[in-house]
Parts: structure tokens; sequence; C-alpha cells
């Protein structure tokens, strides 16, 4: 599998090339473009040129109808003169406390089953005590700071060798990763790709293809001599107003089959008391 030429988000110098790519990516005519942020086909055709520089309010509707990542809106900004419109708020800062504790609960109501909270570049930010228990045994360098769910999926001492359907996985996670670079031009997303994708395929049984389930493609993993089968979902935030926020995603793992239900129930218990819940 080769990195696709266009990948890493519009390029250019100005605003204009930048928006021009965004919008032929989305496949827009100027036409129906200008229409749906108010402006005309002719305006918008001077901004991409660089003939005309675009007001601020102009800008902000039309990433809003190309549906620009919020990340990318503040580049939009920055290319065309203006300030940035959305903070990037650490997450351990005291105004995310709110979101901080919504995500724990999250994470804990979710036990006994995995699940993670990631970044927009697939760094582990919480897990919660069956994602722990699913990583038992792996390399101890995969699990020092900053984890890495891609990483620790596909490196060879990481899950991949007990990944029963790799190949299947493999080629799922590397088309997520492409889907991230097209959004958001990110150095360290590139090298991870590249990374991941030069890993070296697991030998025997575990690189097996397994047949797809009914609804979605499964994660079946090798542990303590069972096979536990997932069906992952992925969960955002609806309207962000914060990078951070923008790019933090829940994934959830739900068990697939009534085996890993009764497996994980047992293996990771009730909720200790004292827990968020």
């Amino acid at each position: 599998m080769t990195i696709m030429a266009g990948m890493g988000g519009p390029t250019g110098t100005g605003v204009g090339p930048l928006l021009r790519g965004w919008r032929e990516r989305r496949q827009l005519s100027q036409l129906r473009l200008a229409l749906q942020a108010g402006s005309s086909a002719r305006h918008l055709s001077f901004v991409e040129n660089g003939r005309a520089r675009p007001s601020r309010a102009l800008l902000l509707r039309l990433a809003e109808e190309l549906d620009v990542p919020v990340r990318e809106r503040n580049s939009l900004l920055l290319a065309a003169g203006y300030a940035p419109q959305y903070p990037e708020t650490p997450l351990d800062a005291p105004s995310m406390d709110a979101l901080r504790d919504g995500l724990e609960r999250l994470l804990a109501a979710h036990d006994p089953y995995p699940a993670v909270v990631i970044d927009g570049t697939f760094r582990v930010l919480a897990a919660n005590r069956a994602a722990g228990l699913v990583l038992d045994g792996i390399a101890p360098q995969l699990l020092e700071p900053p984890l890495n769910a891609v990483r620790i999926a596909l490196h060879p001492e990481g899950l991949a060798p007990r990944i029963v359907n790799h190949r299947q996985w493999r080629r799922h996670l590397l088309a997520r990763l492409e889907r991230q670079l097209d959004l958001v031009r990110s150095e360290s997303l590139r090298q991870l790709y590249e990374e991941v994708r030069g890993y070296p395929e697991p030998t025997g049984g575990a690189a097996e293809e397994a047949d797809g389930g009914p609804f979605a493609l499964p994660l079946r993993i090798r542990h303590e001599g069972r096979v536990l089968s997932f069906l992952s979902t992925v969960t955002t935030f609806n309207t962000p107003l914060d990078v951070t926020v923008s790019e933090l995603a829940l994934e959830a793992f739900l068990p697939a089959d009534a085996e890993t239900v009764r497996y994980l129930q047992s293996a990771v218990g009730p909720e200790p008391s004292g827990s968020p819940g």
C-alpha cells in the first residue's frame, strides 16, 4: 500500500489555494459553494485566485460549508491574515475538568468491555480497566507514554501476533490513518503511517484471515487460550469549539459474541467502590 499523493490537507501559500483545495476535495463548484455561503461565484473566484481577501465572517462560513476540521479552520484564518478563532486548550487544564470527568465516567461505564480515549494522532489519553486487561503481555516499551493505539495494535511486539484477523485489521487501521491524513496536515501522523505500514506481517496462525461479522469487521484477539471478539465504535463531540476537543474520540469495543461477554464479565469484575459511575 502506498500513501496517496494528495495526503496532508490542501496545500498552497495563501488562503486562496487552501480554499480551492478544500472545495475540490468536497467536489463542489464555485457557484454551489458561494450560494451555500451567501456569497457569489465571482467573489469566490477572486478569493481563490488571490485577487480578493475574504472577510473573516465569510471565511468561517466557507469553512463551515466545506466541513473543514477545526484545526484547519485556524490555518485558513491565519493564511488570510486573521487571528485564530478556536483555542487549543490542554486536556489537563482546569477549564477541562468537566470534560475529563465526563470522559472518565464514560470509560468506567463501559467496563467490563475495553474503551480508550484517543486524540487526532491516535495517542491514548485514557483507558478503562478492561483495556488494560487486553493489553496485558505486550512489550513494556509500547506502554511507555505517549502510548499510541495504532502502534500498539500493529507492532510485532504489540497486539499484532495475537490478532487472529491481522491482515483485515491492518488494512482497516491503515485506511483510517489515510483518512485522517487527508483531513489534517500533521508530520507526526505521517511519520506514524510510514512506520506502521512498514511493520512485518506476523507469521503463523495469528495472521490468518477471519470471516467478517454480519454487522462490521470484528477485532479478534487471542488472549490466554481463547479468542476475544469485538466490534469497535468511535464517539466524537458534536460541534466542537476547541481544537483539542475536536480531535478527541472515545473508541469503545463491544463484545461480538457470548463467550467474550462471559469472559470479560468474570475477568474484569465489578467496578471498585469509589470509582466514577
